[in-house]
């Protein structure tokens, strides 16, 4: 994933970008970068890796080295950025968020025609940004090169551009898939994907853009250069895991979201006659948590925390690069709270089942302090493809995945074609699936929302939100 956060005015905005860039850390974890711009300096641009020590800590001087009236910072997870480009259109900073599948056909298509070149990283691939930027001088405007951008890449395409006059200009991709806010305070705007970054910085909410809106920002108003279109397809996940408890999408407060989707899943749990016996409901930490204070409020389970996470020194358990030290520094962070696990029936509410891995070591964990039983429930449907619009779910194969490998180990790849049915917990085959994954964890129980139960408890329509990951259907 990925964060941004960007402002334009009539003062020094490069400290209020610090904070709004830092308050999308939980967005990504591999690198940060500003780029901010003004009369007497021009551009200035810094990027830090942010794997081993916060953006804050990597960028805390920033605002003795960098000065601008206009400024934009991100958050990636991919390559770095942001980057200054000069080109037909001007000189510009750029910072994208979303997802390139097609990247190694764009740059072979781009440099058939001769005469080009790209910088390559140290791996010998592109950077994605550059590749965006290389697309958008293909046109005469920034917003046709955008819309030219976005028609090309297959995935997902929002941006932000720091122009010379000190102007952003901000896109959001095709239908919506990401938000984009615009804030204002009595010097100027800002642009963020999160809205409480900018709320914490005394801006006030202005507008969301729209799926495919495009706007031009100065200091002193906001000049729309495309108009919104009317498709949205905006990604569940905000919701149900990576967006922050604070933020707001579309309307939509995700700790409200994750409140009601706990109460969804106590209902339907109730009706079935499996909350009896329980003696605690409670929270994979931390996104795990209002799901599960949902559920203990729906069903009058008391709600507990059996165990806390240690995170003074290791905040986010992947933050290392091996898949083995994460789950090593996820094991270290759980200190047990013993008279809350000692002979008890634990129901935890975990944000989502991805792989299984670090979830088998919680509940081997719990067992090893004397748990009686543990029950599990995702606030998400089964996740049966790896997300191909977004950097979320995103593997090598959909068998890392852990429903799809079990529906594979049924069934072979003929299995693909009852996705539909291993959804639905009603099925022989939904059965089947929450039964073997169930073993397989050592679980006395499993069980997951269901799509319709997680668009309930977002209240969107439907077919305004994306549930691809789930049954393929962007």
């Amino acid at each position: 994933m990925g964060g941004f956060f960007g402002a334009t005015s009539r003062r020094d905005v490069v400290l209020d970008v610090f904070f709004g860039v830092d308050y999308h850390s939980h967005l990504g974890t591999r690198r940060g970068g500003m780029a901010a711009v003004n009369e007497e300096k021009g551009f200035q641009r810094d990027i830090h890796n942010i794997e081993n020590s916060p953006f804050r800590t990597k960028f805390a001087g920033i605002v003795d080295e960098m000065h601008g009236n206009a400024c934009i910072g991100c958050i990636s997870d991919s390559d770095p950025q942001p980057i200054l480009i000069r080109s037909n259109l001007g000189t510009y900073a750029i910072t994208v968020i979303g997802c390139i599948n097609n990247s190694g056909e764009l740059v072979d298509e781009f440099l058939s025609k001769g005469g080009c070149h790209f910088n390559t990283m140290t791996s010998g691939k592109i950077n994605s940004t550059e590749l965006v930027a290389a697309l958008i001088n293909q046109k005469d405007s920034f917003v046709d090169g955008i819309r030219y951008a976005q028609e090309k890449i297959d995935g997902s395409l929002s941006l932000l551009l720091l122009l010379e006059d000190g102007s952003i200009i901000a896109a959001r991709d095709k239908v919506g898939r990401l938000p984009i806010l615009i804030g204002k305070d009595l010097d100027g705007y800002c642009v963020s994907f999160e809205s409480f970054a900018f709320e914490k910085l005394d801006y006030d909410f202005v507008k969301e853009l729209g799926p495919a809106e495009i706007v031009r920002i100065y200091p002193d108003r906001v000049h729309t250069l495309a108009e919104a279109e009317k498709k949205l397809k905006i990604c569940a996940f905000l919701w149900s895991y990576y967006g922050y408890p604070t933020a707001c999408y579309e309307g939509v407060s995700v700790e409200v979201m994750r409140t009601k989707n706990g109460a969804v899943m106590a209902r339907e749990d109730k009706k079935n006659g499996l909350c009896d016996g329980i003696d605690y409901v409670s929270g994979v930490p931390d996104s795990g948590t209002p799901h599960a204070i949902g559920y203990a409020n729906a069903s009058g389970i008391p709600f507990a925390r059996p165990f806390i996470k240690y995170t003074p020194t290791w905040p986010r358990s992947f933050m290392p690069t091996s898949q083995s030290e994460r789950n090593k520094v996820a094991k270290m962070k759980m200190v047990p709270v013993h008279d809350l696990i000692q002979g008890k029936s634990l129901l935890f509410v975990d944000d989502s089942i991805v792989r299984g891995t670090q979830l088998r070591e919680t509940v081997d964990f719990l067992y090893s302090h004397g748990a009686k039983e543990v029950h599990m429930r995702s606030a998400c449907p089964p996740i049966m493809y790896g997300c191909k619009y977004l950097n979320f779910s995103r593997n090598t194969s959909d068998d890392d995945l852990i429903a799809r490998r079990v529906i594979h180990d049924l069934e072979g790849k003929d299995g693909d074609k009852y996705i539909d049915e291993y959804l639905d917990a009603s099925t022989e085959r939904g059965k089947k699936l929450r039964e073997i994954i169930g073993k397989e964890l050592k679980l006395t129980t499993l069980g997951y929302q269901s799509i319709a139960g997680l668009i309930e408890a977002i209240g969107l329509p439907e077919d305004c939100i994306c549930t691809y990951c789930w049954n393929g259907r962007g």
